[in-house]
């Protein structure tokens, strides 16, 4: 029976991931967490959350990040892309008047998240593009995440989430940015035994994650969620966020085109730059807001993350079919970081 759901989602190109992290929407609506057992676990999530990210700069190669930095125009163009183009748009997005107000900030914060790694350097690689470039502008724009993702939400989104000051960075610098230097110092002594456990360490990778969601929807369900999110605006989102990923991949795929970078950029641009980070995003919503505000806001997130894998694999598939002569085609292929 389990092997065939996992072929249904497989035909229908859903990630089991998603459905793992609808499935703690579904349990914390049911059995939300409360009390002392919700102190509790806010601690818990504090901790996952320091481990995940120190699991990421220990599996960071620094290799990785010095890899293709010379190409410093396609970088410059996939981060203009991610902190400039897509903040923008996700701001016009919000003040449509289509959303909630909640549901409009939470489309403001997705827009401000840095890129994915594995998924844009895998899409990267199954479309036959520049991956040395793909492994360096990603781990690039999670690095500079950690930075410009808790300006900008403290830029653009104070008046709609009551985010201001710079508190949220310092927290932001006290539970990521030390676990992830301390990852990147203990790298020489873990990242072998990493590299040999990549399937556990995955494990603890996505569970820290099913953590933090459980803990911020079921904060948000205590308040009151389901009274303020009906079905019709999960619906409008669903559109909105459709249409934001389809400006996007429009925006990367003519705009590397008109800035003359050859097939293989292109490629590289496309996936780095329309993609959202929900590893580096979810935890961030825990420490940037309050756990009921927090569950609100990643709905959007959730959402833009699996309409983006699918429409991506589509993406990638037609690129790969181009002839195999490609000029631009054969670049050497660096290993996954992350």
């Amino acid at each position: 029976m389990l092997n065939g759901l996992s072929n249904l989602l497989s035909r229908l190109k859903i990630d089991g991931y998603i459905v793992l992290l609808f499935g703690m929407v579904v349990l914390a609506s049911v059995l939300p967490v409360r009390g002392e057992l919700a102190a509790g676990l806010s601690l818990v999530v504090k901790l996952a959350i320091a481990l995940l990210f120190f699991l990421h700069g220990a599996k960071l190669s620094r290799e990785a990040v010095v890899a293709g930095v010379t190409h410093w125009r396609l970088h410059l163009t996939i981060l203009a892309f991610t902190y400039l183009l897509f903040p923008l748009l996700g701001l016009l997005a919000a003040r449509t008047g289509i959303l909630s107000p909640t549901l409009a900030a939470g489309l403001v914060f997705l827009a401000c998240l840095p890129s994915t790694v594995q998924s844009s350097i895998a899409f990267t690689s199954i479309a036959r593009g520049n991956v040395a470039a793909a492994v360096c502008a990603a781990s690039a724009s999670n690095l500079l995440g950690i930075f410009l993702t808790p300006v900008l939400v403290s830029l653009l989104m104070h008046a709609q989430a009551g985010t201001a000051g710079w508190k949220p960075i310092q927290d932001i610098v006290v539970q990521l940015l030390l676990p992830f230097i301390a990852g990147q110092l203990a790298r020489p002594w873990v990242g072998a035994w990493i590299e040999k456990h990549k399937q556990l360490v995955g494990y603890v990778d996505r569970g820290s994650i099913l953590l933090v969601v459980y803990s911020a929807f079921s904060a948000a369900v205590v308040a009151g969620l389901w009274k303020r999110v009906t079905p019709l605006e999960l619906l409008l989102l669903l559109g909105v966020c459709g249409l934001l990923l389809a400006v996007i991949l429009l925006a990367t795929t003519f705009g590397a085109r008109a800035l003359g970078f050859a097939k293989a950029d292109e490629i590289a641009i496309v996936f780095c730059g329309s993609k959202k980070s929900m590893a580096t995003g979810v935890p961030m919503a825990g420490i940037l807001f309050p756990g009921a505000t927090a569950g609100v806001l990643v709905l959007p997130l959730m959402i833009f993350h699996q309409i983006q894998l699918m429409a991506c694999s589509v993406i990638a598939q037609h690129y790969a079919q181009r002839p195999a002569d490609d000029a631009t085609d054969g670049l050497q292929e660096a290993p996954l970081s992350r």
